[in-house]
């Protein structure tokens, strides 16, 4: 169902993988297959609304840090979403778009980054925007760093959002973090300051359709005064 007041963008921090494997026995690398799955289903609720724009926080600048096993899988996972997996994408009409530190990632991976962009920018359905190793104040930094360069010592906040990797999106009208968590931890720090925010306690992977519609049912009740 259509809400009379739906969002045109919302972000997700993808909390909750690891937990969901450690409870069902699994290894821990199976929780984040099972997330791109959930994933997946999110954007056919998100098509269903009628809602044009996904952020998902997939991979966050700090998640370098974590064992080297675990990047390795969750590149292999990346890689294997932008080739493989995109078909699926495809025939759903989304179109991709990847947002933050591309520098860092391999050769081949900024490539495939790259080509899913331009093979899925056509398409009519919701656009799927991965927050891939993305910090919000990494982002404001190189931003700032931008516009030095341009010679720009006097903007606007409009001229600002222009220089930050999510140039050309809207900012997100509600955020959703799953698994228990109640802060953004660096999500879109810029673009997040008029988001509605929703912390629900179940993890990714279990996350349901209903739990969606009920958040975007509240969130069509709420009022949202931007200030005024």
């Amino acid at each position: 169902m259509l809400h009379t007041t739906s969002p045109q963008c919302i972000g997700i921090i993808l909390d909750g993988n690891r937990r969901w494997a450690k409870a069902h026995g699994l290894p821990t690398l199976e929780g984040h297959r099972r997330g791109y799955e959930k994933v997946k289903d999110i954007m056919g609720w998100a098509k269903e609304e009628q809602i044009p724009f996904v952020i998902v926080y997939a991979f966050s600048t700090e998640n370098w840090n974590r064992k080297v096993e675990e990047v390795s899988y969750l590149m292999g996972l990346f890689k294997e979403i932008l080739t493989t997996k995109l078909a699926e994408l495809k025939k759903e009409g989304i179109r991709v778009r990847c947002i933050g530190e591309r520098s860092r990632f391999s050769t081949d991976l900024q490539g495939l980054m790259d080509r899913a962009e331009e093979e899925t920018a056509g398409l009519s359905g919701p656009t799927l925007v991965l927050a891939l190793s993305y910090g919000g104040r990494a982002d404001v930094v190189q931003a700032v760093k931008r516009a030095v360069k341009e010679g720009k010592n006097d903007i606007t906040e409009a001229e600002f959002s222009s220089y930050l990797w999510s140039s050309g999106l809207p900012d997100p009208d509600l955020i959703i973090r799953t698994g228990g968590e109640k802060r953004l931890s660096g999500f879109l720090t810029w673009q997040s300051v008029y988001s509605e925010l929703f912390f629900v306690d179940t993890l990714l992977p279990d996350f349901s359709k209903s739990e969606f519609q009920a958040i975007l049912a509240e969130f069509a009740s709420r009022e949202r005064r931007m200030g005024r």
